[in-house]
């Protein structure tokens, strides 16, 4: 069979035969079909388009470290050297970056001018010395926690107010903070009733810091340092307590810490226990005198009866050292026996008995019965000076009066 030549320009692409579709009749045409020819594009396809196959040209690593750095002004140079680096890798490897690169480039040579003049003009020592004074100030009574040692700038505590700096407690100091706590939120109280809530909060939580108020210098006091109006509103809410010398040309030398950072638990099992009658002397009646209020003397010894049984139970089932035991088992006798005495007083039909049986129970627990003990514990064995002397019949109400950092617990009692 001949093979027929291709169709010319004028010829149908098909042979023409009967039956052939090219030459049955189109009486209905597609509906699909499209009535406009599509031409060809002159432009070859978007070689990068969303195929996943086709990857972007990466972006020059080091072009993004130049303008980091330039952007921060940190180490301009450098940046500046990135910067010419990347321009040559990009234009080597056909990256992505120039203006990245340019832009670091640019911002480095901003800031080594701007480093340059401020060398020049002695800028760059005074933004140090600026840096260290932030720094110095951190160590205002703001940074100020439990157990830091400061000193003044003066050398007083009176009137200061929040430039101090820390200090080695086993040197000399001016302070030594012993808790803080916080003012509650709100418009500013007024500088009367921070003061109270100062003078309140602080001679309360001396005792949980300086346990064995025996080792309290007489001339030590409670001082605090408040917020003012204006600190306030900066967000200042904090009261800080603090141990300080009631001599005005006077300091502390050494920390006054006794608690459970410092003590063992011998010692303080002990004082622990001795802070439970001290809270209940602490409690007696305003009336000085038995006479003027018989019935609020007779509940202060009824707490005080409590106080000595939780004591003695207290300072019982703890199992003290051998060297300890004994000393700590002759105080625990004397307690029971300044008990009965106290209940008496608790059932004191008047004034005379009620004395006579205070009188008794007072001897029982005087401070100086407690030395031996304490010398046994090895705890301060000079009782504080506002300490000495009974109470004597005047009813007194165990206050003990005077400053002298100590714990406000009476003449009676066996003291902590």
């Amino acid at each position: 069979m001949a093979i027929p030549p291709p169709p010319g320009p004028d010829q149908p692409p098909y042979p023409s035969y009967p039956g052939h579709p090219q030459n049955a009749p189109q009486s209905h045409p597609s509906p699909y079909a499209n009535p406009y020819p599509t031409p060809q594009s002159p432009y070859a396809p978007w070689p990068q388009g969303y195929s996943p196959y086709n990857n972007p040209t990466p972006v020059n690593g080091v072009a993004i470290a130049s303008l980091v750095l330039g952007i921060l002004c940190f180490l301009p140079a450098l940046g500046l050297i990135l910067g010419i680096i990347a321009l040559a890798q990009i234009r080597k490897k056909g990256e992505r970056g120039k203006g990245m690169a340019v832009t670091g480039a640019v911002l480095s040579t901003v800031g080594l001018a701007l480093w340059a003049l401020l060398l020049g003009t002695g800028g760059l020592t005074a933004a140090w010395d600026g840096f260290k004074d932030a720094a110095d100030d951190s160590n205002s009574t703001f940074s100020l926690v439990k157990g830091d040692c400061f000193d003044a700038p003066d050398g007083s505590l009176e009137g200061i107010a929040y430039d101090v700096d820390t200090v080695p407690c086993s040197g000399t100091h001016d302070g030594e903070v012993f808790a803080s706590f916080k003012l509650p939120a709100g418009s500013y109280p007024g500088d009367d009733r921070v003061t109270d809530i100062a003078d309140d909060r602080c001679y309360a939580l001396e005792d949980s810091y300086a346990m064995d108020a025996w080792a309290v210098p007489d001339d030590v006091d409670v001082y605090y340092l408040t917020p003012t109006r204006q600190s306030w509103r900066a967000g200042d809410h904090e009261v800080t307590c603090v141990f300080g010398s009631v001599d005005a040309n006077g300091s502390l030398t050494g920390s006054l810490r006794k608690d459970e950072t410092t003590l063992d638990p011998d010692q303080l099992a002990y004082l622990k226990a001795a802070h439970v009658l001290n809270a209940a002397m602490d409690t007696a009646p305003d009336e000085e005198y038995v006479e003027d209020d018989l019935p609020g003397h007779r509940k202060w010894a009824q707490r005080v009866t409590a106080a000595l049984d939780e004591q003695a139970r207290l300072l019982t089932e703890h199992r003290f050292a051998a060297a300890h035991a004994p000393s700590v088992a002759v105080l625990v006798r004397d307690l029971r026996n300044a008990r009965v005495e106290w209940a008496k007083a608790a059932q004191a039909a008047d004034a005379d008995t009620f004395y006579d049986h205070y009188d008794a129970g007072d001897k029982l627990l005087d401070v100086n019965r407690t030395i031996t003990a304490r010398k046994a514990l090895g705890l301060a064995t000079s009782p504080p000076s506002y300490e000495q002397g009974g109470s004597g019949d005047e009813g007194n109400d165990g206050s003990g009066g005077g400053n002298g950092g100590g714990d406000g617990d009476g003449d009676t009692g066996i003291e902590v």
